[in-house]
């Protein structure tokens, strides 16, 4: 089954030119008018991940995001009309996995797309060579896509998991942001630095709020690596 797209913009033709490129790209496509919408389509499931417009009447979508991020780590990918920072960062700080600017590409949107559902997939499979990974309290569960620290068990969005991941994966090395950029989106994909910056402090205030501390370093003037000592790998 094709994975399912909700778009959500109050402009019909964005709505349209969006679903149209997600079916010719494969991809099933479902459509809301407004936040209202977009959150009883929510509520409805069977999503795997949304094209949120922040400009908005009645509720914006950062305000939708913060709803959905209560009780989801649902993909979301975010549009604007302004290609201002505060958005961009707000955007991401709140719980977004990407964002695009308006007017865009619809060829780049796509790509965006299948990069989160990439990440955001269930397809670790038996290749992988360690399918948890351990740092003290901290467990990564590839096949299960769940990270849990003690009992506690953290709600990632897909580009955090896929950072985190990659720390690690390789809890000895220090990644650029470049680095951390291509763990989690892929090759030839272009994102400020700003956003990596984002998502880590995303990962160490979720970590935070369950009594974990310096989950990820910094290394300054080089970039991240993981901040706490590696176990077994099962």
């Amino acid at each position: 089954m094709a994975p399912r797209i909700l778009v959500i913009d109050d402009e019909p033709h964005i709505r349209d030119v969006i679903c149209f490129a997600l079916e010719r790209a494969g991809l099933a496509s479902m459509a809301a008018r407004n936040g209202t919408e977009a959150m009883t389509a929510f509520r409805r499931g069977n999503i795997d991940l949304i094209i949120l417009d922040i400009g908005m009447p009645d509720m914006d979508g950062l305000e939708v995001c913060r709803q959905i991020r209560k009780t989801s780590g649902l993909p979301i990918l975010f549009l604007s009309a302004r290609d201002e920072e505060i958005d961009r960062v707000l955007g991401l700080e709140i719980g977004g996995d990407d964002y695009v600017t308006k007017p865009f590409s619809p060829r780049e949107l796509i790509a965006r797309v299948k990069a989160i559902l990439k990440r955001s997939s269930n397809e670790a499979g038996p290749d992988r060579r360690h399918a948890t990974l351990v740092a003290g309290e901290l467990s990564l569960d590839r096949r299960g896509r769940t990270v849990m620290f003690g009992e506690s068990t953290i709600a990632m969005t897909a580009l955090e998991f896929a950072i985190l991941d990659a720390l690690l994966a390789r809890p000895d090395m220090v990644f650029s942001r470049e680095q951390l950029m291509e763990a989690a989106y892929g090759a030839g994909t272009y994102v400020a630095d700003r956003t990596i910056d984002s998502h880590i402090r995303n990962i160490r205030a979720k970590f935070l709020a369950v009594g974990g501390s310096a989950i990820i370093a910094t290394v300054h003037g080089i970039g991240f690596k993981l901040g706490i000592e590696s176990g077994r790998k099962a």
